[in-house]
């Protein structure tokens, strides 16, 4: 009888072992090479403190532009991040456009050094061409008894054009990748990407919500990133779609779990965690090699802020922030122009008041970003001002400002411009000085690559970096006001 009473009680354990499973997955996005925490909150030691306070198994996972955007990534070109990456014990991870910013040699070395596999089902191969081997379209994992199938979507942009890969449309591939998961029979399907439901709007979808309206009951949960928001327990067509910010400055968690019936997915939910240092602590083991990577010489001071410069704006009805028009101003001061052009996704950052670092300076503007000079009709200045408008600011000027409404489907209408207190003539040509990225037709300045050859002439040696350096020795700096833009 006793053996009975066990084996029935072994069977009963069996079966609880099969249902009622949960898994916990952990996202980031974006992170930039922000290794240390800024002003008590981020950090790579306060994410290793989180994963190590959780559950001991769960799954670690990135939405790329890990190896772009500060001094410890640009001096590596991005292989310290891959080499904290693999410290953390990341699973997996998605190809950002920045991810491409030391060309195709420097993006084969991050494949060839993340021991976790990057995950890009839209990326191939150009003729004559191979794919990098830690380059794969999903994995899957197995998480407390969960399978899971994590497809990547890579960005179609990369910051420096590829001459070995090309990108593919990321539903095709999606479909594609999903179908070839489906032989291993995974419980759960996670999409891995590096585009986000920000730019999902009425009357211009964009494909990380179509996801949702197309996939829905063959996806579970989409991470997305690149427009640095924070997005949770969005769904869409059942699919939890979620975001997790910027700068290593909170992570996702997200809890999945199967019914105890039919072992199908029941329930997701995610919860975002600020890396408050005072909350989370810190893992010194992680804090001491994060410090172990710290660049050299780029901790001194070189000038003073009397209050902090804000990376977004923060009174009603404007659009710009203090940091943009500084650098817009900056480049105006470098290189005198009627207008002053600066892509606000080019300033990273903000500043805080006090002691100011070249560190700050680089986080700030990682880029090697000269300055250019043209001459432009008033008419391409209005058609410029107009597109960086939607579908969020993405230019900021000096010498130049503007006022306009924006529809409910996001188009805008009475818009005015002024030129130095004066209304914009598209007859009348202007001088602008602006970055070399966006005078090059980076995402922000498609419109340049419209003007003659000839026509963008350079304003010097400088980089945008010195630029914003130089403005301190003049003494301490005081952030400009807004209102330059202003939606009514």
């Amino acid at each position: 009888m006793m053996k009975k009473i066990i084996f029935s009680l072994l069977l009963l354990c069996g079966a609880l072992s099969v249902f009622g499973k949960t898994a916990t997955l952990y996202h980031t996005s974006d992170t930039h090479g922000f290794f240390y925490p800024q002003a008590g909150r981020g950090g790579a030691a306060a994410l290793a403190a989180v994963l190590a306070a959780g559950p001991k198994e769960y799954l670690l996972l990135d939405s790329g532009d890990f190896a772009e955007g500060t001094v410890e990534t640009q001096q590596s070109n991005g292989l310290k991040a891959i080499w904290l990456m693999n410290r953390l014990g990341y699973h997996a991870a998605t190809i950002g456009n920045h991810e491409f910013a030391f060309k195709d040699n420097g993006f084969d070395n991050l494949t060839a050094a993340a021991r976790f596999p990057l995950l890009a089902a839209n990326i191939q191969p150009k003729e004559g061409e191979n794919l990098p081997a830690g380059l794969r379209s999903y994995q899957i994992f197995t998480v407390g008894g969960i399978r899971i199938a994590v497809i990547g979507l890579a960005n179609r942009n990369p910051t420096k054009p590829s001459q070995k890969y090309q990108f593919t449309k990321p539903l095709p591939a999606l479909e594609k990748a999903l179908n070839e998961a489906a032989k291993q029979h995974p419980d759960a399907v996670v999409v891995l990407a590096h585009d986000s439901l920000a730019d999902d709007r009425p009357g211009s979808p964009n494909y990380i919500g179509d996801i949702g309206r197309q996939f829905s009951g063959r996806v579970h949960i989409v991470l997305g990133g690149h427009a640095h928001q924070i997005f949770q327990n969005e769904i869409r067509g059942g699919i939890l779609l979620a975001e997790s910010g910027a700068h290593l400055k909170q992570v996702t968690k997200i809890t999945l779990q199967t019914d105890d019936k039919t072992g199908k997915i029941k329930s997701v939910r995610s919860e975002l965690i600020p890396l408050e240092i005072a909350q989370t602590g810190e893992d010194k083991k992680i804090k001491a090699y994060a410090e172990s990577l710290r660049e050299p010489g780029v901790d001194e001071p070189v000038g003073q802020t009397t209050a902090a410069f804000y990376k977004k704006a923060f009174i009603p009805g404007h659009m710009d922030s203090p940091t943009d028009n500084w650098v817009a101003d900056a480049t105006c001061r470098y290189a005198p122009a009627d207008v002053c052009i600066h892509n606000t996704g080019g300033a990273r950052v903000g500043l805080a008041k006090g002691e100011i670092t070249r560190r700050d300076i680089i986080d700030l503007y990682p880029f090697d970003n000269t300055v250019v000079t043209a001459s432009v009709s008033g008419e391409f200045l209005k058609k410029l001002v107009a597109g960086g408008l939607v579908p969020w600011n993405r230019l900021a000027y000096s010498g130049l400002t503007v006022s306009y409404r924006k529809t409910k489907k996001g188009k805008i209408k009475n818009l005015k411009i002024w030129v130095r207190g004066e209304r914009l003539q598209e007859d009348k040509q202007y001088t602008v000085s602006v970055n070399s990225y966006v005078a090059g037709g980076g995402s922000e300045g498609k419109l340049f690559k419209t003007l003659p050859d000839g026509a963008v002439r350079p304003s010097g040696e400088k980089t945008m970096r010195q630029i914003l350096e130089d403005d301190f020795k003049q003494g301490a700096l005081t952030p400009p006001q807004t209102g330059r833009i202003r939606q009514k």
